[in-house]
């Protein structure tokens, strides 16, 4: 009798420790009156001088076949797309980390279709998000024929040479 009271004790004190306690509550807070009315300003990176425009940048990107072996880059700029064999790869954006963050990276929103089987024209959108280099573990193309892949984005920041 008393190991039944011993053992029950001890699950009801473990039982009290997996309680969390709760959660916080927000603060609300009011915005003061006088940045109210203020208007942030707009600054657009290209009239900044913070980078190379969007239009200017070119992205490589790897493009692997599985069934042969065979692969190749593929040299993009946003906006532009291409074909090759069954797949068409598009471009929209690319990126890379400024020369002063600590942590480099390069990367690429890219759209990836593949033409159906038994089809002429008809393609499928099999992937379409961003590609880092670095972290290639982050986003990936899920196919069972085609890898894509960032190999890099060239573009420019002020001061750099």
């Amino acid at each position: 009798m008393l190991r039944r009271v011993a053992l029950l004790a001890a699950v009801c004190s473990l039982a009290a420790c997996a309680d969390d306690p709760p959660a916080p509550e927000p603060v609300q807070t009011e915005i003061p009156e006088e940045l109210k009315g203020v208007e942030l300003p707009e600054v657009i990176a290209e009239d900044a001088g913070i980078g190379t425009p969007m239009e200017e940048r070119t992205a490589t990107i790897g493009l692997l076949n599985k069934r042969n072996n065979l692969s190749q880059d593929l040299e993009l700029k946003p906006g532009e797309q291409r074909r090759v064999g069954d797949v068409i790869i598009r471009l929209r954006a690319c990126e890379r980390t400024a020369p002063w963050e600590m942590e480099k990276d390069e990367g690429a929103f890219v759209q990836v279709l593949v033409r159906e089987r038994g089809s002429t024209s008809d393609f499928r959108r099999v992937f379409s998000g961003w590609l880092f280099k670095n972290k290639p573990s982050i986003n990936v193309v899920e196919h069972p024929i085609y890898d894509v892949w960032v190999k890099s984005c060239a573009m420019e920041f002020p001061g750099e040479e």
